[in-house]
């Protein structure tokens, strides 16, 4: 594997995203292209948060939200700083932090590099390849980057990396960003790293909006270092997360949410073994084996044109080619219930045809 040294921003849409197979479209189109998880928020969580219109008039108060954050990965509260979902500490990471040779590891969530370069910083990249599972080899990361990013598990691959192998890529002068955004989905977050306090230079950020169904709300956390907290602090504009927003972080760590999350983390692994199944008993279609997440990568010929057919059978699932190391050959598929996954697979069986 190798690290490209210069990137062409024109080869990949980095700004486009799963929601836009899905925006405007019919109400009656399946979403298998957005990896937020169905039925959400629950009935429980929308009274949390409509509770919280009432205090609207007062600025928010981050310190409880914070509190539970910090509590729920053992973590004192200097070690965590709350967010308008993970997109904007991307940002905040890009705009604060010194890197003369940042280094994306792809194929993986876009925005981060996205947001690199429009902070004006050159991204080299390291292509992790189909043949090799989508697996890290730490050894493939240019010894000279001072910021490397990885997703673990990874969108769009689903693959779940080794928290010993992205523990290798730490280095004392070096700042190592893991987007964990996904990780809740993984049955007792084995390879998590977000309560780590020995890897020097660690920022690790977390999602509240794929399990709980709040991308609409924009809340989101990361950790790290109490001075590069401090730091990405200082680049945040003052009251960054609504009232709302913050009701929402401290509900969803609460005892009773992670037990909810949990259970969703084993269901969602068993819907995903049903979905394996069926994909595995259709012929031309090849998938990542080592898929841990809430969603399967696959490749097929003639993938756009399947897409298209898939949609206008009601079915939307994300192109794969704006993600750096996939072609037009890829398509993301979001894991959901059995009935379903079913229907998908009849739907595609037919679109493969």
């Amino acid at each position: 594997m190798e690290a490209e040294s210069v990137v062409t921003l024109t080869a990949h849409d980095l700004r486009h995203h799963g929601d836009a197979e899905v925006r405007g479209a019919d109400p009656g189109l399946v979403d298998l292209a957005v990896n937020v998880r169905s039925h959400t928020p629950p009935h429980w969580l929308k009274e949390r948060i409509a509770a919280s219109l009432d205090t609207l008039a007062a600025y928010p108060d981050g310190r409880a939200a914070r509190a539970a954050v910090a509590a729920r990965h053992g973590l004192p509260v200097e070690r965590v700083l709350l967010t308008a979902g993970a997109a904007e500490a991307f940002v905040l990471i890009a705009r604060a932090v010194t890197a003369r040779r940042p280094v994306v590891v792809h194929p993986q969530f876009t925005e981060p590099e996205a947001a690199l370069r429009d902070a004006g910083h050159e991204v080299g990249r390291v292509l992790l390849r189909a043949a090799e599972g989508f697996r890290l080899d730490p050894g493939a990361v240019p010894e000279e980057a001072d910021l490397v990013v990885i997703g673990n598990p990874t969108n769009p691959t689903s693959v779940l990396h080794p928290a010993v192998a992205i523990a290798q890529l730490a280095r004392p002068w070096r700042t190592l960003v893991v987007d964990e955004a996904f990780m809740d989905a993984v049955p007792g977050e084995p390879e998590a790293l977000a309560g780590r306090t020995d890897v020097p230079g660690l920022i690790v950020l977390r999602s509240l909006t794929k399990t709980w169904g709040l991308a609409g709300l924009r809340i989101g956390y990361l950790t790290a270092a109490p001075e590069t907290v401090a730091l990405l602090e200082r680049a945040q504009p003052l009251w960054p997360v609504s009232t709302p927003a913050l009701v929402a972080a401290e509900a969803c760590v609460s005892p009773r949410a992670l037990a909810e999350a949990a259970a969703a983390a084993r269901s969602i692994e068993a819907d995903r073994v049903h979905l394996l199944a069926g994909l595995a008993e259709l012929g031309g279609v090849e998938v990542v084996e080592e898929s841990r997440a809430s969603f399967v990568l696959i490749r097929l010929d003639g993938a756009r044109d399947v897409r298209e057919r898939l949609r206008a059978a009601g079915f939307a699932v994300r192109r794969g080619d704006t993600f750096p190391g996939l072609d037009e050959g890829w398509l993301r598929v979001a894991v959901r219930d059995r009935a379903t996954t079913d229907g998908f697979l009849r739907e595609l069986r037919e679109a493969l045809r």
